[in-house]
């Protein structure tokens, strides 16, 4: 039996949109042709389309935007002036406002390779002012504050849209196609890549993914959601002007989004509809009703933090099915043969914090097919070490070369392409993801040999699990795993890669008497199979067990390289670890 093929995970939801998709054409029908009814659809419905663009840049990668407003705004402008102004078909003039939505937030997402959390934020709220400022004062282009009336409805092949009706239609087709692309993207590669930077930018990066690239990405899409539903909603109320596309509408879509579920397109849809029907329902209260309207959002959003779409499925979540078997890591049908030849080679590293010398002139190679650990005390430099050679500080001296290539300054992005994995001392898993969801990321790194297939990616991230152990839990969200299992999980997402040499930090750390003998069995049987290995830890009688040879730092500096046995009984490496003083620092420099 095969494992389930990603691409038709993605296609499951097909069914339903269509079963949407018929609904909505035909729910249609029954709409009273009153206007009161179908603005309030029409709104729902263009609004929600905005709101799931919120869901891809806020839920999935999350991205923090105040800015939704300003796109769908670029978008209603984009058509009405297109139409009134110039006279353009409805769609080309929709075509253009989309397209120019879509620079500005691929532009805005620029803002987000040095900026997070709230001064992304301020970055967001400051281009939705702007934005506000020019649609009001740029009077010979926008009309200012009057607005730009008449806008006409779409007509294309000689069908026309005039029609109330027909144009909700039009709208509701269209959200429903972008609920479906929405689901989709979740369980695409581009999709899990934005889940990656929202949970752990850094396990991201050194996964293979594209920070930058992901976050703009992420922004470009949201707001080409956005400017469609703008385009939509300018023709469904044949009136815009600068006060519906302001900072407070802004907010309004991000509630929608927020209250909903703000990491599912069907929750986006719950809250846009929602807080657009809400109002209505409660008009019969009068003057109290935005009172009770307030409080209502306020007691969803405290008590329901994960809005009533994440509330409903994590009480209707079934048990998942047991993953199926699948065929063995390809690594563990070779034969491993330590040999000479060097796989990752340091040269004279430095880092620099400052006048602290975290690493003075370090020089390592680590030769295929062999388990190389690196030891020493803490504050020896063990971690800055690992984090500059997998790109995470830049050196301040000294070269980086992996497989004959100098990897001094790439990127971790660059590094884990080219085959180097690694894992962190303070476990960095996806927790938003799932265990097999969190391999896969591995799997279909670029570079791969099989990342461009994705029944191939499923079984290799399955069989990395097998490997651990952990293969009957990769339906289960990765949170709920305990401390030791959620290290197996960043070392099946390691394997799953296919990496060419592996960098273990601290792998036994946190783990128990019986993982850590579960652990050492584990590097034993892929020292077996000739994967190339570089283990940081603490714990010697692990280290005995699988290091082929070992390097120690102290202060910075390589005190001890070579053998096990001759590097352990160092005096040098010994008056380290107790604290003694020593006679002839860097005496076995070259040991």
């Amino acid at each position: 039996m095969t494992a389930t093929p990603l691409s038709a995970r993605r296609w499951r939801g097909v069914p339903v949109a269509l079963a949407a998709l018929v609904a909505c054409v035909v729910a249609v029908q029954f709409v009273p042709a009153q206007g009161y009814y179908l603005n309030i659809l029409m709104q729902a419905a263009t609004y929600g389309i905005a709101v799931i663009g919120i869901v891809v840049v806020l839920g999935y990668c999350g991205q923090i935007t105040l800015a939704q407003a300003a796109f769908f705004g670029i978008g209603a402008y984009g058509v009405a002036l297109g139409t009134v102004d110039f006279g353009l078909n409805f769609f080309v003039a929709l075509a253009i406002g989309v397209l120019l939505s879509g620079l500005l937030g691929l532009l805005l997402g620029v803002a987000s390779l040095r900026l997070g959390g709230h001064y992304l934020a301020m970055v967001t709220i400051s281009f939705q002012q702007i934005l506000t400022l020019v649609l009001t004062n740029w009077i010979s282009l926008t009309h200012g504050p009057d607005g730009v009336p008449g806008v006409p409805r779409a007509a294309i092949f000689g069908i026309s849209f005039a029609g109330g009706e027909a144009y909700l239609g039009l709208c509701l087709v269209v959200l429903v196609l972008i609920t479906l692309y929405s689901w989709r993207l979740k369980s695409s590669r581009l999709g899990r890549a934005m889940q990656a930077v929202r949970d752990n930018e850094l396990a991201a990066s050194t996964s293979g993914i594209d920070i930058f690239r992901t976050k703009v990405l992420a922004f470009g899409i949201s707001a080409i959601l956005g400017g469609i539903g703008g385009g939509l909603f300018a023709g469904g109320f044949s009136y815009i002007s600068p006060d519906q596309f302001s900072f407070p509408e802004s907010i309004v879509l991000l509630t929608m989004a927020l209250l909903g579920g703000v990491q599912s397109p069907i929750g986006a849809l719950f809250g846009t509809t929602l807080l657009i029907i809400l109002p209505e329902w409660l008009r019969f209260l009068r003057q109290v009703y935005l009172a009770v309207y307030g409080a209502a959002v306020i007691l969803i959003m405290v008590f329901l933090p994960d809005g009533i779409w994440g509330w409903a499925t994590q009480r209707l979540r079934r048990t998942p099915p047991a993953p199926p078997e699948v065929a063995p890591l390809p690594l563990l049908s070779v034969k491993g043969e330590a040999t000479d030849e060097p796989v990752l080679e340091i040269r004279g590293l430095a880092k620099h914090f400052g006048g602290l010398r975290a690493l003075d002139g370090v020089d390592l190679t680590v030769r295929r097919g062999t388990v190389h650990a690196l030891i020493g005390p803490n504050g020896s430099g063990k971690s800055t070490f690992i984090n500059v050679v997998t790109g995470l500080y830049r050196p301040t001296a000294g070269r980086v070369s992996f497989l004959g290539q100098d990897i001094t300054y790439a990127a971790p992005y660059v590094r884990n392409r080219l085959g180097l994995a690694r894992t962190f001392q303070n476990i960095r898993v996806f927790r938003g993801m799932t265990v097999l969801d969190n391999v896969v990321v591995g799997a279909e790194r670029p570079g791969n040999d099989i990342a461009e297939d994705p029944e191939a990616v499923t079984e290799r991230a399955l069989a990395a699990l097998e490997f651990v152990g952990l293969r009957g839990d990769a339906y289960r969200m990765v949170g709920t795993l305990s401390y030791g299992h959620q290290r197996y999980v960043e070392i099946a997402r390691a394997l799953a890669s296919s990496p060419a040499c592996v960098l273990l930090d601290e792998p036994a750390a946190g783990l128990n008497m019986t993982e850590k003998q579960e652990l050492g069995v584990l590097l034993r049987r892929l020292k077996g199979h000739g994967l190339t290995i570089l283990v940081i830890d603490h714990d010697m009688n692990l280290v005995e067990q699988v290091a082929d040879h070992i390097t120690v730092l102290n202060f910075g500096r390589r005190i001890a390289d070579g053998d096990p046995r001759s590097v352990l009984d160092s005096p040098d490496v010994i008056a380290a670890y107790l604290g003694q003083p020593q006679e002839k620092q860097g005496s076995h420099e070259a040991a």
